[in-house]
Order: structure tokens, then C-alpha cells, then sequence
């Protein structure tokens, strides 16, 4: 049985499985490989956490779907806000976004990331 422990600080949790949250189109190399580990989530799904591991891809999102806060296990992405300004992240950061945020999100190395999701 796995449990929440083997989640705990694991970079490589056991219970990778695909995922499709990104739209292929979206995807901006050969490589459409999306992978999700879910750690825990609430009965009405309404608190979700876990790993997930996304090929490079760019998105624009005109309203973030839900509260967000991430640690880079591995990767780099850069977001783009609606003023124009641009952040880049990398592996040890961990940042927050918003739901309801316009943003492009653009995935420039294959990336890994501890989530946890609120609705």
C-alpha cells in the first residue's frame, strides 16, 4: 500500500501515471510526456496534492483555474503576467499563482514540481 509517506520529500514518487491536463497542441517538442502522482486530496477534491512532471510546452491561460502554490523538484518554466513581466523559475523555488491570474505558461526544460491545489 503506498501512503502519504512515500511522498515525503521523494523527488520520485512510485505511482507516476499519465496525465492530460496540457493540450498536445500545446506542447512544443517531440515529447508529449505528462505525469501525475497524487499525494493526497480531500473527498470533494477541493484540496488536491502531489508530483507532476510535464515535457516543455507553452499555454496561454486567461484565467488560472485554481490557488497554486509549487516547489521545482527539476525543470524551468517561465510566466508571463498580464502587465508583461515575465519570472523564471527553476529547481529549489517555490512560488504561488492565484486563481483567476492571466498568465503564459511556458515550460522551457522538462519539469518537475510538487503541487498543492485549492479550489
Amino acid at each position: 500500500m503506498i501512503t502519504q509517506d512515500d511522498f515525503r520529500l521523494n523527488p520520485n514518487p512510485p505511482t507516476m501515471v499519465p496525465s492530460d491536463i496540457t493540450e498536445v497542441k500545446a506542447f512544443t517538442t517531440a515529447d508529449k510526456t505528462e505525469l501525475i502522482a497524487e499525494a493526497f486530496a480531500t473527498d470533494d477534491e477541493s484540496v488536491l496534492a502531489g508530483v507532476w512532471e510535464c515535457a516543455p510546452c507553452r499555454e496561454e491561460i486567461a484565467a488560472y483555474p485554481v490557488h497554486e502554490m509549487m516547489t521545482l523538484i527539476s525543470g524551468a518554466l517561465s510566466l508571463t503576467h498580464s502587465d508583461g513581466r515575465t519570472e523564471t523559475f527553476k529547481a529549489g523555488d517555490t512560488f504561488f499563482i492565484a486563481k483567476g491570474s492571466p498568465v503564459i505558461w511556458e515550460i522551457t526544460e522538462r519539469l518537475r514540481k510538487y503541487y498543492m491545489i485549492t479550489s
